[in-house]
Protein backbone atom coordinates (compact mmCIF):
# COMPACT_ATOMS: atom_id res chain seq x y z
CA UNK A 1 0.00 0.00 0.00
CA UNK A 2 1.30 3.39 -0.89
CA UNK A 3 0.29 6.82 0.43
CA UNK A 4 3.19 8.73 -1.14
CA UNK A 5 0.99 10.58 -3.59
CA UNK A 6 -0.82 12.36 -0.75
CA UNK A 7 1.57 15.00 0.53
CA UNK A 8 -1.00 16.44 2.88
CA UNK A 9 -1.62 16.58 6.64
CA UNK A 10 -4.42 14.06 6.19
CA UNK A 11 -1.80 11.41 5.52
CA UNK A 12 -0.28 12.02 8.92
CA UNK A 13 -3.68 11.75 10.54
CA UNK A 14 -4.48 8.48 8.85
CA UNK A 15 -1.02 7.08 9.56
CA UNK A 16 -1.40 7.97 13.22
CA UNK A 17 -4.80 6.35 13.30
CA UNK A 18 -3.34 3.21 11.77
CA UNK A 19 -0.62 2.99 14.37
CA UNK A 20 -2.79 3.75 17.39
CA UNK A 21 -6.17 2.28 16.62
CA UNK A 22 -6.03 -0.42 13.97
CA UNK A 23 -5.54 -3.26 16.43
CA UNK A 24 -8.43 -2.15 18.60
CA UNK A 25 -10.55 -1.44 15.56
CA UNK A 26 -10.02 -4.92 14.16
CA UNK A 27 -10.81 -6.48 17.51
CA UNK A 28 -13.99 -4.44 17.83
CA UNK A 29 -15.07 -4.78 14.22
CA UNK A 30 -15.95 -8.45 14.39
CA UNK A 31 -19.25 -9.31 16.06
CA UNK A 32 -19.04 -9.73 19.83
CA UNK A 33 -21.46 -12.43 20.89
CA UNK A 34 -21.07 -11.65 24.56
CA UNK A 35 -21.90 -7.96 24.59
CA UNK A 36 -23.75 -6.68 21.53
CA UNK A 37 -25.89 -3.65 22.25
CA UNK A 38 -26.39 -2.77 18.57
CA UNK A 39 -29.91 -2.52 17.23
CA UNK A 40 -31.53 -1.17 14.09
CA UNK A 41 -31.68 -1.78 10.35
CA UNK A 42 -29.04 -1.34 7.66
CA UNK A 43 -30.31 -0.94 4.12
CA UNK A 44 -27.63 -1.28 1.47
CA UNK A 45 -27.18 -2.53 -2.05
CA UNK A 46 -25.08 -2.53 -5.16
CA UNK A 47 -22.43 -4.92 -6.48
CA UNK A 48 -23.87 -8.32 -7.31
CA UNK A 49 -20.32 -9.67 -7.15
CA UNK A 50 -20.59 -9.31 -3.37
CA UNK A 51 -23.83 -11.28 -3.16
CA UNK A 52 -22.45 -14.58 -1.86
CA UNK A 53 -20.16 -12.81 0.59
CA UNK A 54 -22.94 -10.48 1.74
CA UNK A 55 -25.21 -13.44 2.45
CA UNK A 56 -22.51 -15.00 4.63
CA UNK A 57 -21.55 -11.71 6.29
CA UNK A 58 -25.17 -10.88 7.05
CA UNK A 59 -25.86 -14.29 8.57
CA UNK A 60 -22.76 -14.16 10.78
CA UNK A 61 -23.26 -10.55 11.87
CA UNK A 62 -26.96 -10.93 12.65
CA UNK A 63 -26.29 -14.11 14.63
CA UNK A 64 -24.05 -12.23 17.02
CA UNK A 65 -26.04 -8.99 16.82
CA UNK A 66 -29.61 -10.33 16.92
CA UNK A 67 -31.22 -6.90 17.16
CA UNK A 68 -29.68 -5.78 13.87
CA UNK A 69 -31.38 -6.38 10.51
CA UNK A 70 -29.30 -6.11 7.33
CA UNK A 71 -30.89 -5.81 3.90
CA UNK A 72 -28.53 -5.97 0.91
CA UNK A 73 -29.94 -5.70 -2.62
CA UNK A 74 -27.49 -6.98 -5.31
CA UNK A 75 -28.84 -4.46 -7.82
CA UNK A 76 -25.50 -3.71 -9.51
CA UNK A 77 -22.76 -1.23 -8.70
CA UNK A 78 -24.27 1.70 -10.59
CA UNK A 79 -27.69 1.29 -9.00
CA UNK A 80 -26.08 0.88 -5.58
CA UNK A 81 -24.12 4.13 -5.85
CA UNK A 82 -27.19 5.99 -7.15
CA UNK A 83 -29.30 4.78 -4.22
CA UNK A 84 -26.63 5.81 -1.71
CA UNK A 85 -26.12 9.22 -3.29
CA UNK A 86 -29.86 9.91 -3.29
CA UNK A 87 -30.29 8.86 0.35
CA UNK A 88 -31.97 5.52 -0.35
CA UNK A 89 -29.36 3.35 1.39
CA UNK A 90 -26.88 3.47 4.24
CA UNK A 91 -23.87 2.34 2.22
CA UNK A 92 -23.23 1.13 -1.31
CA UNK A 93 -21.41 -1.93 -2.53
CA UNK A 94 -19.55 -1.07 -5.72
CA UNK A 95 -16.96 -2.73 -7.96
CA UNK A 96 -16.22 0.78 -9.27
CA UNK A 97 -14.87 3.46 -6.98
CA UNK A 98 -16.71 6.78 -6.92
CA UNK A 99 -16.25 8.90 -10.03
CA UNK A 100 -14.79 12.39 -9.71
CA UNK A 101 -18.14 13.92 -10.64
CA UNK A 102 -19.87 11.82 -7.97
CA UNK A 103 -17.35 12.93 -5.36
CA UNK A 104 -17.97 16.56 -6.33
CA UNK A 105 -21.70 16.24 -5.72
CA UNK A 106 -23.87 15.94 -2.64
CA UNK A 107 -24.63 12.75 -0.71
CA UNK A 108 -28.10 12.74 0.82
CA UNK A 109 -27.21 9.93 3.23
CA UNK A 110 -24.37 11.99 4.68
CA UNK A 111 -24.35 14.99 6.98
CA UNK A 112 -24.36 18.42 5.24
CA UNK A 113 -21.00 19.10 3.55
CA UNK A 114 -19.75 15.58 4.37
CA UNK A 115 -18.44 13.39 1.58
CA UNK A 116 -18.15 9.67 0.92
CA UNK A 117 -15.11 7.41 0.67
CA UNK A 118 -14.34 4.07 -0.97
CA UNK A 119 -13.27 1.30 1.41
CA UNK A 120 -12.13 -2.06 -0.02
CA UNK A 121 -13.99 -5.03 1.44
CA UNK A 122 -13.89 -7.73 -1.25
CA UNK A 123 -11.19 -8.81 -3.72
CA UNK A 124 -12.03 -11.36 -6.37
CA UNK A 125 -10.90 -12.59 -9.78
CA UNK A 126 -13.27 -12.09 -12.70
CA UNK A 127 -13.73 -15.39 -14.50
CA UNK A 128 -14.16 -15.62 -18.26
CA UNK A 129 -16.85 -18.30 -18.38
CA UNK A 130 -17.79 -20.30 -21.47
CA UNK A 131 -20.11 -23.04 -22.68
CA UNK A 132 -18.85 -24.65 -25.92
CA UNK A 133 -19.93 -28.17 -26.77
CA UNK A 134 -16.99 -30.56 -26.65
CA UNK A 135 -14.55 -27.96 -25.27
CA UNK A 136 -13.36 -28.12 -21.67
CA UNK A 137 -10.20 -26.00 -21.88
CA UNK A 138 -9.84 -22.61 -23.53
CA UNK A 139 -6.93 -20.17 -23.78
CA UNK A 140 -7.45 -16.50 -24.59
CA UNK A 141 -5.35 -13.38 -24.68
CA UNK A 142 -6.57 -9.83 -24.19
CA UNK A 143 -6.60 -8.95 -27.88
CA UNK A 144 -8.63 -12.00 -28.87
CA UNK A 145 -11.00 -11.51 -25.94
CA UNK A 146 -11.52 -7.87 -26.90
CA UNK A 147 -12.32 -8.87 -30.50
CA UNK A 148 -14.81 -11.49 -29.30
CA UNK A 149 -16.74 -9.08 -27.08
CA UNK A 150 -16.54 -6.25 -29.60
CA UNK A 151 -17.98 -8.55 -32.28
CA UNK A 152 -14.93 -8.68 -34.54
CA UNK A 153 -14.50 -12.44 -34.02
CA UNK A 154 -17.75 -14.34 -34.51
CA UNK A 155 -16.91 -18.06 -34.81
CA UNK A 156 -15.20 -20.36 -32.33
CA UNK A 157 -12.93 -21.81 -35.02
CA UNK A 158 -11.61 -18.38 -35.96
CA UNK A 159 -7.86 -18.65 -36.71
CA UNK A 160 -7.00 -16.25 -33.86
CA UNK A 161 -8.64 -18.54 -31.29
CA UNK A 162 -7.30 -21.73 -32.91
CA UNK A 163 -3.74 -20.35 -32.74
CA UNK A 164 -4.04 -19.98 -28.95
CA UNK A 165 -5.46 -23.47 -28.45
CA UNK A 166 -3.14 -25.96 -30.13
CA UNK A 167 -4.46 -29.49 -29.85
CA UNK A 168 -8.06 -28.43 -29.13
CA UNK A 169 -10.75 -28.94 -31.77
CA UNK A 170 -12.91 -25.83 -31.84
CA UNK A 171 -16.31 -26.06 -33.55
CA UNK A 172 -17.65 -23.97 -36.42
CA UNK A 173 -20.17 -22.48 -34.01
CA UNK A 174 -21.28 -18.88 -33.74
CA UNK A 175 -20.05 -17.03 -30.66
CA UNK A 176 -22.59 -15.46 -28.33
CA UNK A 177 -20.73 -13.04 -26.08
CA UNK A 178 -22.81 -12.23 -22.99
CA UNK A 179 -22.29 -8.95 -21.20
CA UNK A 180 -24.01 -7.13 -18.33
CA UNK A 181 -27.03 -5.10 -19.45
CA UNK A 182 -27.08 -3.05 -16.22
CA UNK A 183 -24.51 -0.55 -15.01
CA UNK A 184 -21.88 -2.84 -13.58
CA UNK A 185 -18.56 -2.38 -11.88
CA UNK A 186 -17.64 -5.85 -13.08
CA UNK A 187 -18.08 -4.56 -16.63
CA UNK A 188 -15.90 -1.56 -15.84
CA UNK A 189 -13.12 -3.79 -14.49
CA UNK A 190 -13.42 -6.14 -17.48
CA UNK A 191 -13.33 -3.21 -19.92
CA UNK A 192 -10.39 -1.64 -18.07
CA UNK A 193 -8.41 -4.87 -18.47
CA UNK A 194 -9.19 -5.02 -22.20
CA UNK A 195 -8.54 -1.32 -22.77
CA UNK A 196 -5.15 -1.42 -21.07
CA UNK A 197 -4.00 -4.61 -22.80
CA UNK A 198 -5.66 -4.33 -26.22
CA UNK A 199 -6.05 -0.56 -26.75
CA UNK A 200 -6.06 -0.81 -30.55
CA UNK A 201 -9.16 -3.01 -30.37
CA UNK A 202 -10.97 -1.87 -27.24
CA UNK A 203 -11.06 1.85 -27.86
CA UNK A 204 -13.93 2.87 -25.55
CA UNK A 205 -13.27 4.21 -22.06
CA UNK A 206 -13.94 1.79 -19.20
CA UNK A 207 -17.28 2.66 -17.63
CA UNK A 208 -20.07 0.79 -15.87
CA UNK A 209 -22.25 0.41 -19.01
CA UNK A 210 -21.05 -2.07 -21.61
CA UNK A 211 -19.83 0.18 -24.45
CA UNK A 212 -20.66 -1.74 -27.63
CA UNK A 213 -23.97 -2.75 -29.20
CA UNK A 214 -22.87 -6.34 -29.73
CA UNK A 215 -23.55 -9.73 -28.20
CA UNK A 216 -26.27 -10.43 -25.67
CA UNK A 217 -27.02 -8.41 -22.54
CA UNK A 218 -28.11 -9.95 -19.23
CA UNK A 219 -29.14 -8.40 -15.92
CA UNK A 220 -26.74 -8.88 -13.03
CA UNK A 221 -24.16 -11.56 -12.38
CA UNK A 222 -26.87 -14.21 -12.13
CA UNK A 223 -28.26 -13.19 -15.51
CA UNK A 224 -24.89 -13.54 -17.21
CA UNK A 225 -24.24 -16.93 -15.62
CA UNK A 226 -27.71 -18.16 -16.60
CA UNK A 227 -27.32 -16.92 -20.20
CA UNK A 228 -23.94 -18.62 -20.61
CA UNK A 229 -25.21 -21.83 -18.96
CA UNK A 230 -28.35 -22.07 -21.08
CA UNK A 231 -26.89 -20.86 -24.37
CA UNK A 232 -24.89 -22.48 -27.16
CA UNK A 233 -21.37 -21.31 -27.95
CA UNK A 234 -21.56 -18.73 -25.18
CA UNK A 235 -18.90 -16.75 -23.34
CA UNK A 236 -19.24 -14.17 -20.57
CA UNK A 237 -17.57 -12.61 -17.56
CA UNK A 238 -18.59 -12.87 -13.93
CA UNK A 239 -17.26 -12.79 -10.42
CA UNK A 240 -15.35 -16.04 -10.00
CA UNK A 241 -17.50 -17.07 -7.05
CA UNK A 242 -20.37 -17.60 -9.48
CA UNK A 243 -18.56 -19.63 -12.17
CA UNK A 244 -19.93 -22.92 -10.87
CA UNK A 245 -19.49 -25.84 -13.27
CA UNK A 246 -19.00 -23.68 -16.37
CA UNK A 247 -15.76 -23.75 -18.31
CA UNK A 248 -13.34 -21.00 -17.31
CA UNK A 249 -10.78 -19.68 -19.79
CA UNK A 250 -7.12 -19.23 -19.00
CA UNK A 251 -5.70 -15.75 -19.61
CA UNK A 252 -2.34 -15.10 -21.22
CA UNK A 253 -0.11 -13.31 -18.70
CA UNK A 254 3.41 -12.74 -19.94
CA UNK A 255 4.21 -15.85 -21.99
CA UNK A 256 1.97 -18.26 -20.05
CA UNK A 257 -1.73 -19.04 -19.82
CA UNK A 258 -2.93 -18.89 -16.22
CA UNK A 259 -6.01 -19.89 -14.28
CA UNK A 260 -7.57 -17.44 -11.87
CA UNK A 261 -6.94 -17.88 -8.18
CA UNK A 262 -7.61 -15.86 -5.06
CA UNK A 263 -3.87 -15.66 -4.37
CA UNK A 264 -3.06 -14.35 -7.86
CA UNK A 265 -5.84 -11.76 -7.60
CA UNK A 266 -4.60 -10.56 -4.22
CA UNK A 267 -1.05 -10.28 -5.58
CA UNK A 268 -2.16 -7.77 -8.23
CA UNK A 269 -3.88 -5.60 -5.61
CA UNK A 270 -0.83 -5.66 -3.35
CA UNK A 271 1.30 -4.36 -6.22
CA UNK A 272 -1.12 -1.60 -7.25
CA UNK A 273 -1.10 2.05 -6.14
CA UNK A 274 -4.00 4.11 -4.85
CA UNK A 275 -5.80 6.47 -7.21
CA UNK A 276 -4.02 9.81 -7.25
CA UNK A 277 -5.59 13.09 -6.23
CA UNK A 278 -8.01 11.78 -3.62
CA UNK A 279 -8.33 12.32 0.10
CA UNK A 280 -6.03 10.12 2.13
CA UNK A 281 -8.97 8.26 3.67
CA UNK A 282 -10.25 7.16 0.24
CA UNK A 283 -8.73 3.75 -0.49
CA UNK A 284 -9.52 3.38 -4.20
CA UNK A 285 -7.03 1.36 -6.25
CA UNK A 286 -5.51 1.95 -9.70
CA UNK A 287 -5.08 -1.72 -10.57
CA UNK A 288 -2.02 -2.94 -12.43
CA UNK A 289 -3.67 -4.69 -15.38
CA UNK A 290 -0.50 -4.92 -17.49
CA UNK A 291 1.43 -7.28 -15.27
CA UNK A 292 3.48 -9.92 -17.09
CA UNK A 293 4.05 -11.96 -13.92
CA UNK A 294 2.17 -15.29 -14.27
CA UNK A 295 1.81 -15.40 -10.48
CA UNK A 296 -0.59 -12.44 -10.80
CA UNK A 297 -4.07 -12.50 -12.35
CA UNK A 298 -4.82 -9.07 -13.82
CA UNK A 299 -8.54 -9.53 -14.49
CA UNK A 300 -9.50 -8.76 -10.91
CA UNK A 301 -11.98 -6.54 -9.15
CA UNK A 302 -11.77 -4.71 -5.87
CA UNK A 303 -15.25 -4.19 -4.52
CA UNK A 304 -15.82 -1.31 -2.13
CA UNK A 305 -18.16 -0.28 0.64
CA UNK A 306 -18.96 3.36 -0.10
CA UNK A 307 -19.62 5.08 3.23
CA UNK A 308 -20.04 8.62 4.56
CA UNK A 309 -17.25 10.38 6.41
CA UNK A 310 -20.10 11.72 8.59
CA UNK A 311 -23.68 10.46 8.57
CA UNK A 312 -26.80 12.57 8.87
CA UNK A 313 -28.04 9.93 11.33
CA UNK A 314 -25.49 9.13 14.04
CA UNK A 315 -27.22 5.85 14.89
CA UNK A 316 -26.83 4.70 11.29
CA UNK A 317 -23.17 5.64 11.47
CA UNK A 318 -22.58 3.28 14.38
CA UNK A 319 -24.35 0.41 12.63
CA UNK A 320 -22.49 0.93 9.34
CA UNK A 321 -19.13 1.24 11.10
CA UNK A 322 -19.72 -2.01 12.97
CA UNK A 323 -20.93 -3.98 9.95
CA UNK A 324 -18.43 -2.68 7.38
CA UNK A 325 -15.74 -3.07 10.02
CA UNK A 326 -16.71 -6.71 10.36
CA UNK A 327 -16.68 -7.21 6.58
CA UNK A 328 -13.12 -5.87 6.37
CA UNK A 329 -11.85 -7.65 9.51
CA UNK A 330 -9.83 -10.85 9.54
CA UNK A 331 -12.96 -12.77 10.57
CA UNK A 332 -15.08 -11.21 7.83
CA UNK A 333 -12.43 -11.80 5.18
CA UNK A 334 -12.13 -15.44 6.20
CA UNK A 335 -15.92 -15.77 5.86
CA UNK A 336 -15.80 -14.26 2.35
CA UNK A 337 -13.00 -16.63 1.38
CA UNK A 338 -14.96 -19.63 2.63
CA UNK A 339 -18.34 -18.66 1.17
CA UNK A 340 -17.33 -16.87 -2.06
CA UNK A 341 -13.75 -17.86 -2.82
CA UNK A 342 -12.67 -14.25 -2.33
CA UNK A 343 -9.06 -13.26 -1.85
CA UNK A 344 -8.61 -12.15 1.76
CA UNK A 345 -7.31 -8.60 2.05
CA UNK A 346 -3.86 -8.26 3.55
CA UNK A 347 -3.59 -7.46 7.24
CA UNK A 348 -2.11 -4.11 6.24
CA UNK A 349 -5.18 -3.25 4.15
CA UNK A 350 -7.56 -4.51 6.83
CA UNK A 351 -5.86 -2.16 9.28
CA UNK A 352 -6.12 0.80 6.93
CA UNK A 353 -9.86 0.26 6.45
CA UNK A 354 -10.32 -0.06 10.22
CA UNK A 355 -8.41 3.19 10.79
CA UNK A 356 -10.62 5.09 8.33
CA UNK A 357 -13.77 3.70 9.96
CA UNK A 358 -12.54 5.00 13.30
CA UNK A 359 -12.84 8.52 11.88
CA UNK A 360 -16.39 8.06 10.55
CA UNK A 361 -19.04 9.92 12.56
Amino acid sequence: MNFKQYGRPAVIAIAAALALSSCAANEGAAPDKAASDLSGTINAGGASSQQAAQEAWTAAFQTTNPDVTINYDPSGSGAGREAFISGGSDFAGSDSFLKDEELAGEFATCAPDAKAVDLPVYISPIAVIFNIEGVTDLNVDATTLAKIFKGDITKWNDPAIVALNEGTTLPDTAITAVHRSDDSGTTKNFADYLGQNAPDVWTEKAEDPFPYKTGEGAQGTSGVVDAVTNGVGTIGYADASRAGDLGVAKLKVGDKFVDYSAEAAAAVVTGSPLVEGREANDLAFELNRKTTNPAEYPLVLVSYAVVCTEYADADKAELVKAYVGYMASAEGQAEAEKSAGAAPMSTDLQDKVAAVLETVK
